[in-house]
Parts: C-alpha cells; sequence; structure tokens
C-alpha cells in the first residue's frame, strides 16, 4: 500500500499538476492541505475520474484538507481536531480506509512569533497531541500525515542559523513535535534515513529549488502496528520543478500487506 501526503497551495490552480502527479505515481491513499477552495469549488468529478474516492474539507481562499482513496472509499471519523469547538479552520480531516486510520491534517503556520498566530499555532499542537494518544492508545493502526510547519531538526532546514525565530522552527514547536513524537508514533523519514538531508519544501523566490534551499515540513507520523509495516519512503521532488506546481513535493510512504 503507498500512501501519500501533498500541500498542492490550491487545488483548482494545480489540478493539471495534481491529476498529472496521481496518473503517474498511483498512490493507494493520499492526503491533500492547502485545498484554498470552499467545500462547493471542490474538483470532485476530475478527482472521482481519474480513479479516486474522495472526502474532503474546504475553506474560501486559505486552509483546506481532502483525503483520497483508489480503492476503498474512505469512511470519514472526524471533519474537525478536537477540544476547541470555536475553531472553524478547515485543517483537520480523519477516515477510516483499508483497515488503516487516516489522519490528514495542515498545522498553522503560526508566524509572526511571538504573537497570537503562534499562540493559536502551540494551542492546535497541544490539541493535535491530546487527539494522538487517544488515537494511539485505541491500538488501531493510524498515520498522521501531512504537513505540519514544522523543521523537527537542524537537519530538516537548509540554513538552522536563519530559521532560529521563525515559528517553524522555534524551540516550543520543535519541542511539541518533539512530545508528540515521543507519544509512540515513528517519523517515517527518519525511521529509514536517519542521516540523509531530506527536504518536502522550497520557497518559490531565490531559486531555493535550484539551490536546494530547503525544509522538511511534510511528516508522516506512524502508530505501532504501522511502522512494523514500512518498507520504503521518499519524496517525489521532481514534481516540485514541474512548471506552476507547488511549493511542496509529494510525500509517500510503502506498506507492507
Amino acid at each position: 500500500m503507498k500512501i501519500a501526503t501533498f500541500n498542492v497551495n490550491g487545488i483548482n490552480g494545480r489540478l493539471p499538476i495534481l491529476l498529472r502527479w496521481l496518473k503517474e505515481s498511483k498512490p493507494d491513499i493520499v492526503c491533500l492541505q492547502e485545498l484554498k477552495a470552499p467545500d462547493d469549488k471542490f474538483p470532485e468529478e476530475a478527482i472521482e475520474n481519474a480513479g479516486y474516492h474522495v472526502i474532503w474539507h474546504g475553506q474560501p481562499r486559505w486552509n483546506g484538507v481532502a483525503i483520497l482513496s483508489r480503492n476503498a472509499e474512505p469512511v470519514e471519523t472526524a471533519r474537525a481536531l478536537p477540544g476547541d469547538p470555536r475553531d472553524h479552520q478547515s485543517r483537520y480531516i480523519e477516515a477510516a480506509i483499508d483497515g488503516i486510520l487516516v489522519a490528514c491534517l495542515y498545522l498553522p503556520n503560526g508566524n509572526p512569533a511571538p504573537g497570537p498566530k503562534f499562540d493559536y499555532k502551540l494551542k492546535w499542537f497541544e490539541r493535535l497531541t491530546a487527539h494522538a494518544k487517544d488515537l494511539l492508545e485505541s491500538g488501531a493502526p493510524v498515520v498522521l500525515a501531512g504537513d505540519y510547519n514544522v523543521m523537527p531538526t537542524e537537519l530538516d532546514v537548509y540554513a538552522p542559523e536563519r530559521w532560529e525565530d521563525d515559528a517553524l522552527f522555534r524551540p516550543e514547536v520543535r519541542g511539541a513535535f518533539a512530545a508528540l513524537r515521543d507519544q509512540g508514533w515513528t517519523d517515517a523519514i527518519r525511521k529509514l534515513h536517519p542521516k540523509e538531508r531530506i527536504y518536502t519544501f522550497w520557497k518559490y523566490w531565490r531559486n531555493a529549488f535550484q539551490r536546494d534551499a530547503g525544509l522538511r515540513i511534510d511528516h508522516f507520523l506512524l502508530s505501532p502496528k504501522l511502522a512494523k509495516r514500512l518498507k520504503a519512503c521518499g519524496v517525489d521532488r521532481d514534481v516540485r520543478g514541474w512548471d506552476k506546481s507547488s511549493d511542496h513535493a509529494p510525500v509517500w510512504i510503502e506498506l507492507k500487506d
């Protein structure tokens, strides 16, 4: 089974990119972030014509998440992160697919830091950690996939000294990611590539992609049952180089059946 996560940075504007990648890569399950489209503007027909069942939670202009499945239809189990009924940002969706619980998340950016946006990011992280603990204690095979807007270590950022005050790299955020992981989750990329410098995001300006000045902010965290099935993972970095592509590249894992 191949599961992927891809921050598309606007699903309608990048639809040709997404469809081309789906055709070439053929993932079984896909988590999408940053749809930047309300529910009624989501390209459901195009996704279904590409061979995928889909559920989504959109939002005008910003945010938005979706889960695609090539085989079994997703059974939605949540379309918001528990813990704050006042939070209406579309950043989380969860579904059962082929015996796996798939959580697709788009964690807040948090800049500028410090400030209200950074406080919201930390609160969201706290809610995610609490919910993840419940999922882990259920004993179910679970994957937490998406854009975490966190570089966990200095290995995950091209120039750590330039990011010390950024909300994606501040100690509070890196500590929150470590606390989440230490519940018992496995960082799939680091499990199989513990020392390799791997990036999933490159800014559009200053030739960041050409210089490989990137960040690793898109992650897979696997529950113990899924971690035992992990056999491969990687980044489709060539997609980032396609014309008019997202500033993120798709990230994927392969699980033993």
